[in-house]
């Protein structure tokens, strides 16, 4: 298990500094030349499905495993700030690896980012951003400038995309973590 967290730490921070030619894309950013600032992107863990009429349901006990994991396969990365939308499900993905790096979260409105702003803001940082199946890949394609992300699946709480910029170029990379979190009954 060890050996399979390392080199999941591996992978990700070589993947980080390595971009693939395929997901390189250019984008209008006022980002100095060499100024790098990185952005992880993931979805909130597992929620809590059990009554449906709940808008606001926490995490599951497998979410709460991911939650932890997503902490775990963090943690080499120096992390500068911390957004999540104002909902439980994404406070709770969020804040094993805010405990971790002893950061406070700050919640965003995903229709009211100003994306350039938010580049601005976050110049030269790395940053993790906890949203939804349906506002991260958008949050991404308005990073880098294209539509190359979709609605993600309802099942999949173990995508994780990075977005490099350097310059007036960013990069970006899909990655797919797996989870041994425990399995709902």
């Amino acid at each position: 298990m060890q050996r399979i967290k390392s080199l999941y730490i591996i992978i990700l921070t070589t993947l980080i500094f390595v971009s693939c030619k395929d997901d390189t894309k250019v984008t209008q950013d006022t980002n100095t030349n060499g100024v790098v600032s990185t952005f992880y992107f993931i979805r909130h863990a597992e929620k809590d499905r059990t009554d449906p009429e709940n808008v606001d349901p926490e995490l599951n006990q497998r979410g709460l495993g991911r939650a932890m994991h997503w902490a775990e396969i963090l943690k080499d990365v120096d992390l500068d700030i911390i957004y999540t939308t104002d909902y439980e499900r994404t406070s709770m993905t969020a804040a094993p690896t805010a405990v971790k790096k002893e950061l406070d979260v700050k919640y965003y409105e995903p229709q009211n980012v100003n994306i350039e702003q938010f580049k601005k803001d976050n110049l030269g940082k790395n940053v993790l951003v906890v949203g939804h199946s349906n506002t991260t890949p958008d949050f991404v394609n308005q990073m880098i400038g294209i539509d190359l992300y979709y609605e993600m699946d309802d099942t999949d709480n173990g995508s994780l995309f990075i977005v490099q910029i350097v310059g007036q170029q960013a990069t970006s990379q899909r990655l797919h973590i797996n989870c041994n979190c425990p399995k709902e009954r």
